[in-house]
Parts: structure tokens; C-alpha cells; sequence
């Protein structure tokens, strides 16, 4: 049988009054004239409740919380089920035009407008779900939602809790500012417009990030051939023993007396924060006593570096003597190879190093596969112009990326700061 859920029915979860959304959007700054603030619970409905579980083999369409796009806040992954495979949290039944909330994790703002298809689906009691009464239009209470003030008024309810969630009481007595209707209904039209309008620029900068991201790739092709490919006029084919001296990594004891002396000492993580090619630092050091103790090799300036261990591929070249744990390999070069060119080479190759990790409990690539892994190699002097030309193309985009993400961190933005104007009567 179906029940009517009227607002606020969930039990709270503690005693904690409700953040104030009003004192975070308008602080003291008055509404503009016929506006006034009110609860969701007094302008919002109660909704059904029944259990598809009563009708084994009758279909029905279920939205969960990992139905929604947080991104978008769209419903893009609603299931059909069966009654008999109904999960125990699928009661409410949603209508068209309602606002999803969830409950759980409510920082990750997980809301949603339910669309006209999915008109009497079943949504998880995991969502506060918000029937507009007659004061409230749905796509204004829609924006609303997405209130950065509103999610955060929700998330510092859940500080101190074991389990991050909000009851449907909690969200119902958060306070909304409410103009008249036909006020609302130009505020929603406004912000669906300048929402479009930021999503298109959104993909937009994502595009051309992704592009960026994808030039060091294309420049490296442009330069090395792969095997297989003919070589240019005087390149030969070399084993990386040839040309360098390859060193394992160690990780010396925890006692005091090992660390913190002033050798820098790489891992893996170090080099997969690198966005240049030079390692200048990294997280920890160890001593003099801990490299003549347990024979960790010492490498020079110019020593590439390689994470030969899952996640294989980060690369850096030494820009002081260091050494590393065994999830690296240092390569230092000959008189016969350039530093520069060779880090090129190598990043040039590491998918074909990825390849050739193995290994029971993790991946990796032995000593003897990096002394054997062959790479393309022109004479020196051709080295020495190639890899000047791949370090000023790699500068240009490593500039062009931070470019790129700070114009996606300003489009990010935008909402927020369309959403607050729009809530505090400034549209």
C-alpha cells in the first residue's frame, strides 16, 4: 500500500540546529522588496512511498545516488528493475518536476530536476526528495540546491557524525529566499541560459586542455621512430646498457640515524609530481650513514631517473646528487649520450616499458630489462640539438597547460558566483 511522506519525516540525527544558508547568502543585507525567507518544509510537499518488492515480476525504473552526474546534476544512470530485485531502500516514488537531494555526502552535491520520463520511478530513501507546493517553481528550487551556501550549510551538519549524511528533516529546514512566482519563474529562466552557457565554455576548455595534454606525445613521435620504423641517416639502435650505467634504488632501515641527512632520496611519488624534467628536491633525505651502510647508489647531476615500478613511466632528471628506493632505476649516461636526449627517449618509450612490467604482487621492470630496452640514438651533437628543441617545445606547453587550467578553474567558478547574485535578489 502506498503512504504519503510529508516533509521532515525522517528521524534527525542528533540535536544540532540547522546552518543558516540566510546568514552565509545575505548576512545582513535585507531582501529586495516582496521577497522573504521560508523553509523548504513550508513550501514543499509530502510524497508517496511503496515497495516494488510487492510486485515480483512488475519492471520499474530506480534512481540511486549513482544515478546522478554531480558534474551536470543530471539523472543519466536510472535502472529498470524487477519487483523481486528491488533494493530494500527503493520507496519513494518521484513525479515529474521533483528535486532530488542526497542525503549522503551531501559536499558532493548530488541533485538533481527528475525529468518528465522518469514521472512515477522509485528513487532510494537516500534522496530528500522536494515537492514544489504552489508558492515554489520547481526550477527555481533546482538552482537553489546547487547554492554553494545551501551545500554547505548540509556538509557542516554532518562534521563530528561517523556516517557523512543528513536526515530529510535537516534539508527541510534549511531556509530558502523566496520572491513571487513570476520572479522565480524570470530567475530560473536567467540562470538555465547562463548555465548552458558555462557548460558549453566548460567543454569548451576541457577540449582545449585535453589538446594541450596531448602535444609532448606528438612532439616525441615527431622525433623518434619506433621499432620497426626506419632510422634517419647515422641514428643506430642502442641497448640502454650501452650508453648508461644502470642503478637500483634501495629503502634504507627506519632507525633515526638513516634519515634525514641531507642526500635526497626519490621514490615514485616524487617523480609523478613532477611537471618539469629537473628533481630539485623531494620529500625526504637520508643520511651518509644510511649510503655507506646498506650501498645505496649515489648518482650525479644529469642522472635520469625512471619509476620502474607500478606506476611505471615517471621520469625526472637529477638536478643533484641523490638517490633513490627500489622503485626507481637511475640511469646515468656516458660521454656517448646526452642527459636531455635521453630523457626524451625514454619518455618516448614508456609505453613499451609499461608493457614490459611483471610481477606477482605489483608490476615492475628489472635492471636487466632497462640495460637491454634499446632506444634510437643520432650522434651527439644531433642529440644536443634535438633535445634543446623538445625542451623549449615541452616549456610552451607546460605554459599553455597552466594556461588552459586556470581558464577551466575560472569557468568552475562561475556558478557560484551566478547562483549567489541570483539568490541575493541581484539579477
Amino acid at each position: 500500500m502506498d503512504t504519503t511522506k510529508t516533509p521532515g519525516h525522517k528521524e534527525d540525527m542528533g540535536r544540532r540546529p540547522a546552518s543558516s544558508v540566510s546568514s552565509c547568502l545575505g548576512g545582513s543585507k535585507p531582501l529586495p522588496p516582496g521577497w522573504r525567507w521560508v523553509k523548504l518544509g513550508e513550501v514543499c510537499v509530502g510524497v508517496a512511498s511503496r515497495d516494488p518488492g510487492r510486485e515480483p515480476d512488475a519492471p520499474f525504473r530506480y534512481i540511486d545516488i549513482s544515478s546522478i552526474d554531480t558534474q551536470t546534476k543530471r539523472i543519466v544512470a536510472a535502472r529498470t528493475l524487477i519487483g523481486k530485485n528491488a533494493p530494500s531502500r527503493a520507496r519513494q516514488v518521484v513525479h515529474a518536476r521533483d528535486v532530488l537531494v542526497a542525503t549522503t555526502r551531501p559536499n558532493l552535491n548530488a541533485v538533481a530536476l527528475v525529468p518528465e520520463e522518469l514521472h512515477e520511478a522509485i528513487a532510494s530513501t537516500g534522496f530528500c526528495v522536494l515537492r514544489c507546493g504552489p508558492e515554489l517553481r520547481p526550477d527555481y528550487l533546482f538552482h537553489f540546491v546547487r547554492l554553494p551556501d545551501f551545500v554547505h550549510a548540509l556538509t557542516e551538519l554532518t562534521k563530528g557524525s561517523t556516517y557523512p549524511a543528513v536526515t530529510d528533516g535537516q534539508v527541510l529546514r534549511q531556509a530558502i529566499p523566496l520572491p513571487p512566482l513570476s520572479e522565480q519563474r524570470r530567475i530560473a529562466a536567467i540562470l538555465k541560459e547562463q548555465m548552458a552557457a558555462v557548460e558549453r565554455a566548460r567543454a569548451a576548455a576541457r577540449a582545449r586542455l585535453e589538446a594541450v595534454k596531448a602535444l609532448p606525445a606528438a612532439f616525441l613521435r615527431q622525433v623518434f621512430p619506433q621499432p620497426g620504423q626506419p632510422l634517419p641517416p647515422g641514428w643506430r639502435w642502442v641497448r640502454l646498457g650501452e650508453v648508461t650505467k644502470v642503478y637500483n634504488g634501495t629503502t634504507p632501515p627506519s632507525e633515526a640515524a638513516y634519515w634525514n641527512g641531507g642526500i635526497v632520496w626519490v621514490t615514485p611519488t616524487d617523480l609523478g609530481k613532477l611537471n618539469g624534467i629537473n628533481i630539485l628536491r623531494s620529500a625526504r633525505t637520508v643520511s651518509l650513514l644510511a649510503v655507506a651502510s646498506f650501498n645505496l647508489s649515489l648518482v650525479p647531476p644529469g642522472t635520469v631517473v625512471l619509476s620502474s615500478r607500478a606506476p611505471i613511466g615517471h621520469l625526472g632528471i637529477a638536478g643533484v646528487e641523490l638517490c633513490t628506493n627500489q622503485g626507481c632505476k637511475s640511469f646515468v649516461p656516458s660521454h656517448g649520450i646526452d642527459s636531455v636526449f635521453l630523457y626524451f627517449a625514454l619518455k618516448s618509450s614508456v609505453a613499451y616499458l609499461q608493457r614490459l612490467g611483471s610481477g606477482a604482487t605489483f608490476a615492475e621492470v628489472s635492471k636487466s630489462q632497462c640495460e637491454n630496452f634499446e632506444i634510437p640514438l643520432p650522434p651527439l651533437s644531433e642529440q644536443r640539438r634535438i633535445a634543446a628543441i623538445l625542451k623549449e617545445q615541452m616549456a610552451a606547453v607546460e605554459r599553455a597547460r597552466a594556461a588552459a587550467e586556470a581558464e577551466l578553474d575560472a569557468i568552475e567558478a562561475l556558478p557560484a558566483a551566478l547562483l549567489r547574485r541570483a539568490f541575493s535578489g541581484e539579477l
